[in-house]
């Protein structure tokens, strides 16, 4: 590693930035030329302010190679046990009992965690599909930027010693291959699928015999259960994004807000670059970790981001035993033995543990999707899980082809002709002054006139409530078939997905694809996508009021964006506090009966809620007391005014303060707080912080049933003084449009830090901007990044 005076940054930058201005082919003789005499990758990596890298490479390998060097400079322990995960050695070296972090999988357990990605392993799952031909598999330059990745990892271990306390010293943290790297991003891709149903992947057993029957799953229950799961089982991972058309822009160009809600800390952080081939590549934005691509970000022309979207990325299907043999199922009458897959784990402390795993034509066999829906294996009827992302690696490659877009018919045209993405919907606007959002995702080709032929009575329930298929797979006409244009069998085709161009904004808050835009709702699609005239969330509701609002005020800039992102205004204050205060009023007495049984004089609570500015601001005073009320309300007596699909943005209304709950709630409330010793006027950034560094860092923004855009989860400790910490929120957020000039306009903001070391200088830089609603200007050109007055230039090779 070497670090260059600004001289030789220059002369460096400008070797490799010549290449920009050849034409393709020549550009890439002029990459080989140039590689170093002394042979290995290498990369160029200027630090700007708040240590954001901007990569500059030669070839796709190169730019893994300096990616996967940054990364670890920032992220080496959270890298190194996602790795760890992907190995399946977590009970080796944390114990088989520990729960895992949940950012690869819903596993309860390391051993769970170990018994399924060990098998994913021993079957030679991500080998396979490295090896399949682009489209269906990874292209070459999607495999050469996983190859420079590891490389880079390897070499940042091997020249660099680890100061975080988290893995220092550790043994787990070791030089990792091409297929650990693709195994990490395996792992994200079944995630809404397999991931979901680890633990009874790894726990399913044939019955023994004299054992008495399970039994079957209750489907007015597995409704439930199923509409719970899938509301809350990626509940870390959410996200607000809107693109806005040049109709209403002040200049014509398009302007494009993202705001995904991800956790805060562990393996699914993002992490900021810019990553540059001339002549080939430039692009900008966060990455997830151990991904060589931008998840979310822009180009010089077009910006994108995602939200996680409703789709059932996964389907069951009952089998239909032999009677004989509960390994043997039937389809069409027929006889098919389930494939025996035996895997052993190593385990701290202990013996190996060896269980077995059954596999069909399906997929997996399960007995459970979630603690909450058993699905028993009984001597006549198994389940298994269908999931079309066990066959897709191609999530770099839609990366990629948004990495080298000029405009959103180039994202559009990406993600059909890979379909990478299986769980988020797209987001995008371009210099041109064009707005997109699809919901692009790899679904099972469950259509609702298949559903109807072949849903079993348990399917009948899950299917209308959670999108969920229950499929009978007895029956040989029940297979998913095949569109004409998807990349692979049994999936939805491009065509079938919901499709909004062109409008004057397009929004999405983690609801179906309904109401994009409330003008030109899309439907026509199937159910597994998601619903249509259905109640959406306070998000959902705040979030288009806000953006239709901007949308008809027109004349809209960057800066309109910042605004909306920390306006941090609350949708359920606006519904319902002043009911709240004129409830409170009126208790006879000022008091109320809390839930166990005292009297509580709340008084001084009417006039907080009130007076309170209804955000979710640090210095608004009656936040904290309404967030508080809020989560003790029962949702299913929440409002008078119920749920109209002819208003859905205006409905339900009206708090029903008329049920006795509402008294008890805010009298739990108000104890609640005074007991805590935190006055119930307190500013919330003196109770919603987090600690950095030993000092606290007041956080804006609020929970998701408040319906704030700023959403951020906190974690409530009352004996620390209120909400000290942040699970999961607000994370990469960029507002991005354009001027004119070569270079877009944006601002971003990283909420937690590049970097997860306390002994990093930003560990904690971006949070406290976040805690201030200020941001970082993004230095996208060559000029900027080289005027900045903390550039930093690292020349990294395989070599010292």
């Amino acid at each position: 590693m070497r670090i260059r005076s600004r001289r030789a940054v220059v002369a460096a930058a400008a070797l490799l930035m010549a290449a920009s201005a050849l034409p393709a082919a020549a550009a890439e003789r002029h990459a080989r030329e140039d590689r170093p005499a002394h042979g290995g990758l290498s990369a160029v990596i200027r630090y700007t302010e708040y240590g954001i890298p901007h990569i500059l490479a030669r070839s796709y390998a190169d730019l893994g190679f300096g990616t996967g060097w940054a990364q670890a400079a920032d992220q080496v322990c959270t890298l190194a046990d996602g790795f760890v995960t992907v190995r399946g050695e977590r009970s080796r070296h944390f114990g088989p009992a520990a729960a895992t972090d949940g950012s690869l999988s819903s596993a309860a357990t390391n051993l769970s965690s170990d018994l399924y990605f060990r098998g994913v392993r021993e079957a030679g799952t991500v080998e396979r599909l490295l090896r399949q031909p682009a489209p269906a598999g990874p292209s070459r330059d999607a495999k050469e930027l996983m190859r420079g990745f590891a490389a880079g990892y390897n070499a940042w271990l091997a020249q660099n010693r680890i100061t975080d306390p988290a893995c220092r010293g550790a043994a787990w943290v070791r030089p990792v291959t091409t297929l650990d790297v693709a195994a990490r991003s395996y792992a994200l891709s079944v995630l809404g699928g397999q991931g979901r149903a680890i633990d009874g992947i790894t726990a399913a057993q044939p019955p023994a015999s004299g054992r008495p029957a399970a039994q079957a799953p209750d489907p007015g229950g597995a409704a439930r259960a199923a509409r719970a799961l899938l509301a809350t089982d990626t509940a870390d991972m959410g996200s607000n994004a809107v693109a806005f058309s040049g109709a209403t822009t002040a200049n014509g160009r398009g302007v494009l807000l993202g705001n995904p809600h991800y956790p805060w800390q562990g393996g699914r952080r993002f992490w900021q670059s810019q990553q540059t081939i001339p002549g080939r590549l430039d692009v900008a934005g966060g990455s997830l970790l151990g991904s060589p691509t931008i998840s979310i970000g822009h180009t010089p022309a077009v910006a994108w981001s995602h939200t996680v979207a409703t789709g059932v990325t996964l389907d069951l299907r009952r089998l239909t035993l032999d009677p004989a043999d509960p390994t043997v199922y039937l389809v069409d009458g027929r006889p098919e033995r389930m494939t025996r897959r035996t895997v052993t784990v190593a385990v701290e402390g202990g013996a190996p543990v060896t269980r077995t795993q059954w596999w069909t034509r399906y997929g997996p066999v399960t007995t459970s999707l979630g603690p909450a829906l058993p699905l028993p294996w009984t001597s006549t009827t198994a389940y298994a899980v269908d999931d079309p992302n066990a066959v897709n690696l191609r999530g770099a490659d839609t990366a990629l082809g948004f990495s080298r877009a000029r405009s959103t018919d180039d994202v559009l045209a990406s993600l059909r002709r890979t379909q990478g993405l299986p769980w988020v919907n797209t987001i995008a606007a371009d210099s041109r002054g064009h707005s997109l959002f699809t919901q692009s995702q790899v679904l099972p080709r469950v259509t609702d006139e298949l559903a109807q032929r072949c849903l079993t009575p348990l399917g009948r329930a899950t299917y209308p409530a959670s999108g969920l298929a229950v499929l009978d797979g007895a029956r040989g006409d029940c297979a998913l078939g095949s569109d004409p244009d998807a990349v692979q069998p049994g999936v939805f085709g491009p065509a079938r997905m919901p499709v909004l161009k062109d409008a004057p904004y397009a929004e999405n808050s983690n609801d179906s694809a309904w109401l994009a835009n409330a003008d030109r709702p899309l439907t026509g699609y199937e159910r597994i996508f998601g619903t249509v005239g259905t109640p959406r969330t306070l998000r959902t509701r705040g979030a288009v009021q806000d953006v239709a609002a901007m949308a008809a005020r027109g004349g809209l800039t960057v800066r309109d964006l910042q605004a909306q992102q920390f306006a941090d205004r609350v949708p359920a204050g606006d519904l319902a506090a002043a009911d709240a205060a004129r409830a409170c009023a009126a208790l006879p007495g000022g008091t109320a009966t809390a839930g166990d049984g005292r009297a509580v004089d709340v008084r001084e609570a009417c006039g907080v809620l009130a007076a309170w500015d209804r955000t979710m601001n640090v210095s608004s005073r009656g936040a904290l007391l309404f967030d508080r009320l809020w989560r003790r309300l029962p949702a299913a007596q929440l409002w008078k005014v119920p749920f109209s699909p002819s208003d859905p943005v205006g409905t339900p209304h009206t708090l029903n303060t008329d049920t006795p709950a509402f008294a008890t709630a805010l009298a739990d409330t108000v104890a609640e707080l005074r007991a805590a010793g935190i006055a119930l006027d307190s500013p919330l950034g003196e109770h919603q912080f987090v600690v950095r560094d030993g000092q606290r860092i007041p956080v804006p923004g609020g929970t998701e049933a408040l319906g704030v855009w700023n959403k951020v989860e906190p974690v409530w400790n009352a004996a620390g003084g209120g909400y000290t910490e942040v699970a999961h929120g607000s994370s990469y957020i960029q507002a991005v449009g354009w001027d004119g000039s070569r270079c877009p306009v944006a601002r971003t903001l990283l909420t937690y830090s590049q970097s997860s070391n306390p002994a990093s200088p930003h560990f904690s830089d971006q949070t406290r901007l976040f805690s201030q609603g200020r941001w970082v200007t993004s230095r996208f050109c060559e000029r900027d990044i080289l005027a900045s007055p903390q550039l930093r230039v690292v020349r990294v090779s395989e070599h010292r």
